[in-house]
């Protein structure tokens, strides 16, 4: 049975399994039938998420306890669009390419959306529909990958805790202890209690 209450991240931030068709990145590709996945399972593979009031984000007290409780002193903003974002091809594409961080990605959707995926624990992509007042944190060490939406635009706050540091490794790069701190965090603990059940 499913809960009375339904989350209110849910109106900003959806997932789902994806297929492995080589289309357009920017369509949502959905598996035939639709295999969504729910917050919860996205928080065990370490990605937290947030719904906040993007039409206050200067003045929203959710936003500055999350940044105080985070330790996120960096702030600034990303226009991601063909008019906005110089050399855009070339960005999307880079933006696309499967890496990971050696620290955690935060993203505040303030206008727009786009998609993060993510590879869960067998590798597989799930894809992470970010629209206007979802806040989502990557933790450092999991391969991900950014793409606009079909909307072609998405405004986001990016966070970060002291200087910011943006360097992408792009896969394999297993042997980064930001990769080894993911896999023993997330990935193993996440075997050693399915071994359990």
């Amino acid at each position: 049975m499913g809960s009375a209450c339904k989350d209110e991240r849910e109106e900003v931030i959806q997932a789902w399994y994806m297929d492995d068709s080589n289309e357009d990145q920017r369509l949502p590709h959905h598996k035939d039938p639709k295999e969504f996945v729910s917050l919860e399972k996205l928080a065990e593979l370490g990605v937290l998420s947030w719904r906040l009031d993007a039409d206050n984000y200067e003045t929203d007290e959710a936003l500055k306890k999350i940044r105080e409780s985070r330790g996120y002193s960096y702030m600034d903003f990303c226009d991601i669009c063909p008019e906005k974002l110089p050399n855009y091809e070339e960005k999307i594409k880079s933006f696309f390419e499967e890496h990971l961080h050696t620290d955690e990605e935060i993203r505040y959707c303030v206008a727009g959306s786009g998609y993060f995926d993510v590879r869960d624990h067998n590798d597989a992509w799930i894809r992470v529909w970010v629209k206007k007042g979802g806040m989502i944190v990557l933790p450092a060490g999991i391969y991900h990958r950014f793409t606009l939406d079909t909307d072609n635009y998405i405004k986001a706050m990016r966070l970060f805790v002291g200087d910011p540091i943006w360097t992408p490794f792009n896969r394999p790069h297993d042997h980064l202890p930001a990769r080894k701190e993911y896999l023993e965090a997330f990935v193993e603990k996440g075997d050693a209690v399915d071994a359990a059940a």
